[in-house]
């Protein structure tokens, strides 16, 4: 585990002089971050203070493993591994086990489960994964932003901890000297870090999404600090002080340049990264000089106040993002008053946790290095019991362990249901029921369809023809014997519709063919990507050439399309972004292309009108405590509403036959959240699986196949 030394010094910690212009830049990083999450609408692009934390932590790590070599000749991992829990573990956990709880409060079931996921994924220091994985799921997007998911960045900094040590261990071991190693540490160190630069430009131009949580695409920022704390004090001292006053000056400009000119929009970390992690070396490496006498901007850094931020920089970062996302989720917008109540008790609670958490675990004397290990197990253990007590919570709280009973057609939370006049279709006669039921604030059924707490999981299957990862595979469904054929059409408001084709094709002896891509609307138009900057999205229209060309060669009796409306930013042929007001004419000329195309391809082409959108998320509606099922009554999102008549306005034109969907849905204006005992949604706008087979019946008679 070590170089060679006796084991009696393992625990001791290499001593660094404390810099107070590193505790003020940790102050504009954590600053920043929570300006930016507090939509301070100057700094859109605060969260590079995520980037310049990277580099800070880099290079103090770093810095201390250097000194441990030159001092003793060796690396001791059980010393660092101690050190980094006595600094993270207390607090982070801490906030973590206060946010499952908090969660419990005041967030719904549906969200409490999430978070008590979301904590586990944090105590593993696996958030980043997690997280990337939630972020590039289509059918997650909607979902709101996790209170824990600040903690992508720790997981990063721990995982790239898992190497770094142990790399510099081998590389003091192949040299055989007592003394650090510089210029081979230096080869190897920088060999790596432009590797991780390189990765982080190509993967944020492929997949921004994934490579904003990738260790690998952020590994370089902390390789940046680390490459600075080698070279910092050697080429400082040689440096006049009105020099390193400029870099550290020029090092804070490009901080504000990257703070300024960000946003949401910006594609990153990739190069643009670049600009606030070269501005925080700069700065670490003005300061690093020894000697009393520091440049004006170094020395302005170290104020007092700055100084205190500094210190209290850990806390506030894990504080401020669960205090303002629960906070929000009561209350959206919060509004500049709520939002500076918010901010000031992120104060209050880092300070206090500053002050009774932090300092004291990070003294070696009461943790020494066996009692800090075991500091790692603790944490997972308070996490776990958490989480388990945290789902038993949202479950409880959800009424699944209560009887309420379902809607049904002669009980629907009203004295006298047979005074009601409800259509002799027992599908819109029930989805009538559930509304009445509604209005009359009926309490929530007790055993819901699919399972109230996992409908979020609730996806169609589309096995080996999986087009949102561009496979070119067809997959013959229904009855696979059969001559006829169906082939159903569009994004993933077309996905849905599978369980309720699926029943059709084997009771009525269709093969059925799903030409289903997510975010990929029908309308033949050119589509952006759901991604920072909205760029054009080729592979969109490479499906959808390829689909329009098998569904030509296969000829089929039927083709089925379906779609939401396709996403907001659209290109013309030329490459050149639409104006919004060119958007519908664009998206209905899109529609009416494909219609006429359709039509020479297939013997009968319908368009299914997409089901009505909600603003909010049903689930998250349904299990929150103290609501019943007039609390989940929602109108049609009049977004959702005009995309449909888009669709409609050009099936009309060109002839198509429409089926409209929104009687199973809706009722006289409003939609409920369960029908009968069924969620019919899954999120804001899809079905769920078994709302879509049972109508099965209702969709062959309206497309005329019964």
């Amino acid at each position: 585990m070590s170089a060679a030394r006796p084991a009696s010094v393992v625990s001791r910690a290499p001593q660094l002089a404390h810099r107070d212009d590193v505790q003020g830049l940790r102050a504009v990083a954590v600053l920043t971050v929570i300006a930016a999450h507090a939509s301070v609408p100057f700094l859109p692009g605060g969260f590079v203070g995520v980037d310049v934390f990277f580099v800070i932590s880099g290079f103090l790590i770093s810095q201390l493993l250097f000194r441990e070599v030159e001092r003793s000749g060796r690396v001791s991992i059980p010393g660092f591994y101690a050190r980094r829990a006595r600094r993270i573990l207390p607090a982070a956990t801490l906030v973590t086990v206060a946010t499952v709880a908090a969660s419990a409060i005041w967030l719904s079931a549906i969200d409490l489960k999430t978070v008590a996921e979301d904590a586990l994924w944090a105590t593993f220091f696996a958030a980043n994964i997690h997280f990337a994985a939630v972020g590039t799921d289509y059918f997650a997007q909607e979902e709101p932003p996790s209170p824990l998911q600040h903690y992508w960045s720790l997981s990063v900094e721990e995982q790239f901890y898992l190497l770094w040590p142990a790399l510099l261990l081998v590389l003091v071991l192949l040299a055989r000297r007592r003394a650090l190693p510089r210029r081979l540490v230096l080869a190897v160190l920088g060999v790596l870090t432009l590797a991780s630069f390189v990765w982080s430009v190509v993967s944020t131009s492929s997949d921004p999404l994934a490579a904003y949580f990738s260790t690998p695409a952020r590994a370089w920022e902390l390789g940046l600090g680390a490459l600075t704390a080698l070279v910092a004090v050697p080429l400082a001292s040689r440096l006049p002080a009105a020099v390193r006053g400029v870099l550290c000056a020029a090092g804070l400009g490009l901080i504000l340049a990257a703070c300024l000119a960000y946003s949401d929009a910006t594609p990153f970390p990739g190069w643009q990264a670049a600009v606030p992690c070269v501005g925080s070396a700069l700065v670490l490496l003005a300061g690093a000089a020894p000697g009393p006498t520091q440049p004006l901007p170094v020395r302005l850094l170290g104020v007092r106040p700055m100084a205190v931020v500094g210190d209290w920089s850990y806390s506030l970062y894990l504080w401020h993002w669960p205090v303002l996302i629960i906070a929000t989720r009561k209350v959206d917008p919060l509004g500049l008053w709520r939002t500076l109540l918010c901010v000031a008790a992120v104060f209050v609670l880092s300070a206090l946790t500053y002050r009774f958490v932090e300092q004291p675990f990070r003294s070696s004397r009461r943790f020494p290095t066996r009692r800090a290990l075991a500091l790692y197990p603790g944490a997972v253990a308070l996490v776990v019991v958490g989480a388990l007590g945290a789902n038993w919570y949202s479950e409880y709280s959800t009424g699944a362990f209560e009887d309420n009973p379902p809607v049904t057609l002669s009980n629907f939370g009203v004295k006298d249901p047979g005074s009601f006049d409800l259509s002799k279709d027992k599908t819109v006669a029930l989805v009538q029921a559930s509304v009445i039921a509604a209005r009359h604030h009926m309490a929530i059924p007790s055993d819901l369809k699919p399972d109230l707490l996992t409908v979020r999981d609730d996806e169609p299957d589309v096995g080996e023809c999986d087009y949102e990862a561009d496979s070119r595979q067809l997959c013959p469904r229904g009855d696979t014997s059969a001559d006829r054929t169906i082939v159903v059409f569009g994004n993933s408001h077309a996905r849905m519709w599978i369980p309720a084709f699926d029943e059709i094709g084997q009771q009525l002896g269709y093969q059925t063919y799903y030409f289903v891509k997510p975010n990929c609307a029908a309308t033949l138009v050119t589509v952006g990507e759901l991604v920072p900057g909205s760029p054009a999205w080729p592979q969109c229209d490479d499906f959808r050439t390829w689909a329009l060309s098998q569904i030509e060669e296969l000829h089929p009796s039927l083709v089925v399309v379906a779609s939401s409306g396709p996403n907001p930013v659209l290109y013309d042929s030329d490459g050149t972004r639409i104006p919004k007001a060119g958007i519908p004419g664009a998206v209905q000329a899109g529609y009416e292309d494909l219609f006429d195309r359709l039509e020479t391809t297939a013997d009968r082409t319908v368009l299914i009108r997409d089901v009505p959108k909600s603003t909010d998320l049903p689930d998250e509606c349904l299990t929150k405590k103290g609501n019943d099922l007039g609390d989940c009554l929602f109108k049609p999102l009049p977004a959702s509403t005009e995309d449909a008549d888009l669709s409609v306005a050009a099936a009309q034109a060109t002839g198509t036959e429409v089926v409209d969907s929104t009687p199973w849905v809706c009722w006289d204006g409003q939609c409920p959240a369960v029908v009968g005992d069924t969620l019919p949604y899954r999120d804001r706008g899809h079905l769920t699986t078994v709302y879509a087979a049972s109508l099965a019946d209702e969709l062959a008679s309206a497309m005329g196949l019964t």
